[in-house]
């Protein structure tokens, strides 16, 4: 989930009383063999698919790239050590979403509750097929959101919620990640903290989505409800093995084998789901970034899978002239 979809769903969840341990199943490390090696070899596909620190020079430029994973989570605290050197050195550091972003759209929220409610015209309880709503109504109940409050929610936001699984929630109180770690360290240091994008990015995102493919997208994500405990803890697994890629090749196959409709169309939404999600905002960063490395060293802290792939944030650095290297950690 995109740092700002991350506080997003904060604004909300901050208030809830439910908390739990995610204690679920890795997903990757107890598939059979030959369906890893299948998922393996798509994901591997992707220029630079495994790795989350990174360093791309032109010249006298500099850029430091450190993928995140926007949940707390203990091991976070050995790659912070590694790069607050590097944080310290930064002219600036680039996040998706600053403090300032980040009070700018509680702001917004606050000022304009259309946003996330439905002023007018059917709830969501009146879009949806009793089936789903049944769902949707469980699957709030365990994320402390009683159904009457549910009803007049905006899809988009009920996504983003549901991004966030019910073990989950106690840490959405004050959400941090490794990008909040970074952001703590930088202004601590007295280093410049800027964003590589405006605060209310999260609504271009679902913007370019139509309500029934919101709609859609919830009664997709209710289907893998029962084990979101299991694709919370592969995901912070994955993402510590520098294999982030892996889940999103996961959450094809899961996709697959839940469809009703062709394997092309599968793979059509896939396409889109990542041109939303991903490539259009990585393009958006890259003269962001460069910007930045024209003035000295930059540290740049953003969710891992923005790195990999062919629009990704490090194919498009080579393709404007930077030398792209992988770094220990």
């Amino acid at each position: 989930m995109p740092r700002i979809l991350a506080f997003a769903a904060a604004l909300f969840l901050a208030v809830s009383p439910v908390s739990a341990q995610c204690a679920g199943e890795n997903l990757l490390a107890t598939m059979p063999a030959e369906d890893r090696a299948v998922l393996e070899a798509a994901a591997a596909s992707a220029p630079y698919s495994s790795g989350n620190f990174w360093r791309a020079t032109r010249g006298d430029e500099v850029i430091t790239l450190i993928g995140t994973y926007h949940f707390d989570d203990p091991r976070h605290q050995a790659t912070l050590e590694a790069i607050t050197p590097l944080i310290e050195t930064a002219t600036t550091v680039l996040v998706e979403a600053g403090p300032e972003e980040e009070a700018a759209l509680l702001d917004m929220m606050a000022r304009d509750p259309s946003l996330m409610t439905i002023t007018e015209g059917p709830t969501l309880l009146e879009q949806m097929s009793p089936e789903a709503w049944a769902l949707l109504s469980d699957a709030m109940s365990k994320r402390g959101i009683p159904a009457f409050m549910v009803a007049k929610l905006r899809p988009w936001y009920v996504n983003v919620l549901l991004a966030v699984p019910p073990c989950a929630i106690a840490e959405m109180a004050d959400p941090k990640g490794l990008d909040g770690m970074v952001i703590d360290t930088a202004a601590a240091k007295g280093v410049p903290v800027k964003a590589l994008e405006p605060f209310d990015t999260v609504f271009d995102i679902f913007g370019a989505m139509t309500e029934a493919e919101q709609i859609t997208m919830i009664e997709a994500t209710l289907l893998l409800e029962e084990r979101s405990a299991d694709f919370f803890v592969t995901l912070a697994d994955a993402y510590f093995a520098g294999e982030s890629r892996m889940v999103w090749e996961l959450m094809r196959k899961v996709s697959y084998e839940q469809a009703i409709v062709p394997r092309a169309e599968v793979d059509a939404e896939f396409a889109k789901m990542e041109d939303v999600l991903m490539a259009g905002r990585n393009r958006a960063w890259i003269p962001v970034l460069e910007q930045a490395a024209a003035g000295g060293p930059v540290l740049a802290a953003f969710g891992a899978l923005h790195l990999p792939g062919d629009a990704g944030v490090l194919a498009l650095l080579e393709a404007e002239g930077f030398r792209i290297e992988p770094l220990p950690l």
